[in-house]
Protein backbone atom coordinates (compact mmCIF):
# COMPACT_ATOMS: atom_id res chain seq x y z
CA UNK A 1 0.00 0.00 0.00
CA UNK A 2 1.34 3.81 -0.74
CA UNK A 3 -0.02 6.88 -1.44
CA UNK A 4 -1.92 5.56 -4.56
CA UNK A 5 -0.18 8.26 -6.39
CA UNK A 6 -0.94 10.88 -4.49
CA UNK A 7 1.24 13.88 -3.26
CA UNK A 8 1.06 14.22 0.50
CA UNK A 9 2.43 17.20 2.21
CA UNK A 10 3.48 16.54 5.72
CA UNK A 11 4.93 18.63 8.62
CA UNK A 12 8.09 18.94 10.05
CA UNK A 13 8.06 19.40 13.86
CA UNK A 14 6.22 17.95 16.65
CA UNK A 15 3.91 16.08 14.96
CA UNK A 16 6.33 14.41 12.18
CA UNK A 17 7.21 10.87 13.83
CA UNK A 18 3.51 10.45 14.82
CA UNK A 19 3.02 10.60 10.81
CA UNK A 20 5.95 8.75 9.84
CA UNK A 21 4.48 5.88 11.95
CA UNK A 22 1.53 6.39 10.51
CA UNK A 23 2.68 6.22 6.83
CA UNK A 24 4.70 3.09 8.06
CA UNK A 25 1.02 1.65 8.96
CA UNK A 26 0.08 2.44 5.21
CA UNK A 27 2.47 0.79 3.97
CA UNK A 28 4.73 3.85 2.70
CA UNK A 29 8.30 3.74 2.95
CA UNK A 30 9.77 6.31 5.63
CA UNK A 31 13.37 5.66 5.72
CA UNK A 32 14.40 8.27 3.48
CA UNK A 33 12.58 10.38 5.08
CA UNK A 34 13.56 10.02 8.47
CA UNK A 35 17.58 9.54 7.66
CA UNK A 36 17.16 13.09 5.54
CA UNK A 37 16.21 15.96 7.78
CA UNK A 38 17.24 18.35 4.69
CA UNK A 39 15.83 16.76 2.10
CA UNK A 40 11.62 18.41 1.57
CA UNK A 41 10.84 16.54 -1.26
CA UNK A 42 10.61 12.66 -1.79
CA UNK A 43 9.49 11.64 -5.38
CA UNK A 44 9.40 7.76 -4.71
CA UNK A 45 6.88 8.24 -1.57
CA UNK A 46 4.94 11.26 -3.07
CA UNK A 47 5.46 13.02 0.16
CA UNK A 48 6.78 16.61 0.64
CA UNK A 49 7.85 17.92 4.00
CA UNK A 50 6.95 21.22 5.03
CA UNK A 51 6.03 23.60 8.27
CA UNK A 52 2.79 23.01 9.53
CA UNK A 53 1.33 26.10 9.26
CA UNK A 54 2.52 25.83 5.63
CA UNK A 55 0.54 22.85 5.12
CA UNK A 56 -2.62 24.19 4.21
CA UNK A 57 -1.03 26.38 1.48
CA UNK A 58 0.37 23.47 -0.24
CA UNK A 59 -2.87 21.67 -0.20
CA UNK A 60 -5.28 24.70 -0.83
CA UNK A 61 -3.00 25.34 -4.27
CA UNK A 62 -2.71 21.66 -5.51
CA UNK A 63 0.77 21.33 -4.43
CA UNK A 64 -0.13 18.18 -2.61
CA UNK A 65 -3.35 16.45 -2.98
CA UNK A 66 -3.51 15.69 0.58
CA UNK A 67 -1.82 17.23 3.75
CA UNK A 68 -1.57 16.31 7.29
CA UNK A 69 -1.40 19.22 9.89
CA UNK A 70 -2.65 20.40 13.61
CA UNK A 71 -6.54 21.31 14.08
CA UNK A 72 -4.55 24.34 15.18
CA UNK A 73 -3.47 24.85 12.23
CA UNK A 74 -7.05 24.82 10.35
CA UNK A 75 -8.69 27.04 13.15
CA UNK A 76 -6.18 29.80 12.51
CA UNK A 77 -6.54 29.40 9.21
CA UNK A 78 -9.65 29.08 8.22
CA UNK A 79 -9.99 30.95 5.16
CA UNK A 80 -8.30 27.69 3.51
CA UNK A 81 -10.11 26.50 1.07
CA UNK A 82 -9.37 22.47 2.25
CA UNK A 83 -11.50 19.78 3.00
CA UNK A 84 -10.96 18.15 6.43
CA UNK A 85 -11.41 14.03 5.97
CA UNK A 86 -10.08 12.88 9.10
CA UNK A 87 -9.17 12.80 12.77
CA UNK A 88 -5.85 11.36 12.97
CA UNK A 89 -5.90 11.32 16.81
CA UNK A 90 -1.96 11.91 17.54
CA UNK A 91 -0.42 14.96 18.64
CA UNK A 92 -2.70 15.55 21.26
CA UNK A 93 -2.91 19.38 22.89
CA UNK A 94 -5.10 22.07 23.77
CA UNK A 95 -5.48 25.24 23.12
CA UNK A 96 -6.08 27.17 26.14
CA UNK A 97 -5.59 30.34 27.50
CA UNK A 98 -3.14 31.32 30.97
CA UNK A 99 -2.01 33.78 33.14
CA UNK A 100 0.11 33.93 35.67
CA UNK A 101 -0.53 32.74 38.71
CA UNK A 102 -2.42 34.94 41.04
CA UNK A 103 -5.69 36.55 41.87
CA UNK A 104 -7.97 37.46 38.97
CA UNK A 105 -5.04 38.14 36.22
CA UNK A 106 -7.37 38.25 33.88
CA UNK A 107 -10.07 40.42 35.46
CA UNK A 108 -8.81 42.73 37.26
CA UNK A 109 -6.85 44.48 33.73
CA UNK A 110 -10.43 44.51 32.61
CA UNK A 111 -11.83 46.31 35.14
CA UNK A 112 -8.50 48.42 35.18
CA UNK A 113 -8.00 49.58 31.63
CA UNK A 114 -11.72 47.79 29.77
CA UNK A 115 -9.28 45.41 27.94
CA UNK A 116 -6.97 42.54 27.99
CA UNK A 117 -3.95 41.89 26.33
CA UNK A 118 -3.24 38.89 25.08
CA UNK A 119 0.02 37.39 23.54
CA UNK A 120 -0.27 35.04 20.79
CA UNK A 121 1.06 32.96 17.72
CA UNK A 122 -2.70 32.91 16.90
CA UNK A 123 -4.85 36.08 16.48
CA UNK A 124 -7.60 34.27 14.98
CA UNK A 125 -8.21 32.09 17.71
CA UNK A 126 -7.71 34.56 20.34
CA UNK A 127 -9.36 37.12 18.65
CA UNK A 128 -12.15 35.27 18.27
CA UNK A 129 -12.40 33.21 21.93
CA UNK A 130 -12.57 36.63 23.97
CA UNK A 131 -15.11 38.03 21.43
CA UNK A 132 -17.35 35.15 21.50
CA UNK A 133 -17.23 35.52 25.84
CA UNK A 134 -17.73 39.03 25.36
CA UNK A 135 -14.52 40.32 26.48
CA UNK A 136 -12.27 43.26 24.81
CA UNK A 137 -8.97 42.00 23.87
CA UNK A 138 -5.88 43.38 22.70
CA UNK A 139 -4.37 40.87 20.79
CA UNK A 140 -0.25 41.48 20.97
CA UNK A 141 1.24 38.46 17.92
CA UNK A 142 4.38 36.99 18.65
CA UNK A 143 6.22 34.08 16.99
CA UNK A 144 8.66 33.32 19.59
CA UNK A 145 8.27 31.83 23.32
CA UNK A 146 5.02 33.34 24.14
CA UNK A 147 5.30 32.76 27.78
CA UNK A 148 7.71 35.62 28.47
CA UNK A 149 5.19 37.89 27.64
CA UNK A 150 3.67 38.26 30.88
CA UNK A 151 6.85 37.68 32.70
CA UNK A 152 8.27 40.80 30.87
CA UNK A 153 4.89 43.26 31.23
CA UNK A 154 3.97 42.67 27.58
CA UNK A 155 0.67 41.06 28.08
CA UNK A 156 -1.77 40.09 30.87
CA UNK A 157 -2.19 36.06 29.39
CA UNK A 158 -1.62 33.89 26.64
CA UNK A 159 -3.42 31.84 24.01
CA UNK A 160 -1.08 28.57 23.14
CA UNK A 161 -0.96 24.86 22.88
CA UNK A 162 0.06 23.03 25.56
CA UNK A 163 0.60 18.91 25.87
CA UNK A 164 1.65 18.67 29.11
CA UNK A 165 1.74 21.96 31.35
CA UNK A 166 5.13 21.60 31.70
CA UNK A 167 6.33 24.70 29.78
CA UNK A 168 3.78 26.49 31.48
CA UNK A 169 5.12 25.89 35.04
CA UNK A 170 8.28 26.78 34.40
CA UNK A 171 7.22 29.96 33.54
CA UNK A 172 4.77 31.14 36.44
CA UNK A 173 2.00 30.20 34.54
CA UNK A 174 -1.23 28.24 35.02
CA UNK A 175 -3.94 27.46 32.85
CA UNK A 176 -7.29 29.58 32.95
CA UNK A 177 -9.85 28.71 30.04
CA UNK A 178 -9.66 26.32 27.40
CA UNK A 179 -10.73 26.99 23.93
CA UNK A 180 -10.23 23.77 22.07
CA UNK A 181 -8.65 19.83 21.52
CA UNK A 182 -6.35 19.71 18.60
CA UNK A 183 -5.03 16.59 17.27
CA UNK A 184 -3.53 15.88 13.43
CA UNK A 185 -6.14 16.19 11.07
CA UNK A 186 -6.20 14.79 7.29
CA UNK A 187 -6.77 17.39 4.76
CA UNK A 188 -7.56 17.86 0.78
CA UNK A 189 -7.47 19.48 -2.49
CA UNK A 190 -11.10 20.14 -3.23
CA UNK A 191 -10.43 19.56 -7.32
CA UNK A 192 -7.97 16.40 -6.03
CA UNK A 193 -10.85 15.54 -4.01
CA UNK A 194 -13.22 15.19 -6.98
CA UNK A 195 -11.38 13.98 -9.73
CA UNK A 196 -9.30 11.68 -7.33
CA UNK A 197 -12.07 10.57 -5.07
CA UNK A 198 -12.01 6.88 -5.58
CA UNK A 199 -8.01 7.17 -4.07
CA UNK A 200 -8.58 9.45 -1.68
CA UNK A 201 -11.90 7.65 -0.54
CA UNK A 202 -9.56 4.49 -0.36
CA UNK A 203 -6.78 5.91 1.96
CA UNK A 204 -9.34 7.05 4.00
CA UNK A 205 -10.82 4.13 4.13
CA UNK A 206 -7.68 2.67 5.68
CA UNK A 207 -7.03 5.26 7.69
CA UNK A 208 -9.79 4.24 9.50
CA UNK A 209 -9.76 0.69 9.74
CA UNK A 210 -6.44 1.34 11.63
CA UNK A 211 -8.34 3.44 14.17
Amino acid sequence: MTTNGLVIAIPRGNLLRGTLDLLDRLGVATGEIRSNERKLVFEDEGVLTVRPSDVPTYVEHGAADLGITGKDVLLEQREREVYELVDLGYGQCRMIVAAPAGADPLGEPLRRRGVVRVATKYPRIATEHFAATGRQAEIVEVKGSVELAPITGLADAIVDLTATGRTLAENGLVERESIAECTARLIANPVAHKLRASEIDGLVARLRELG
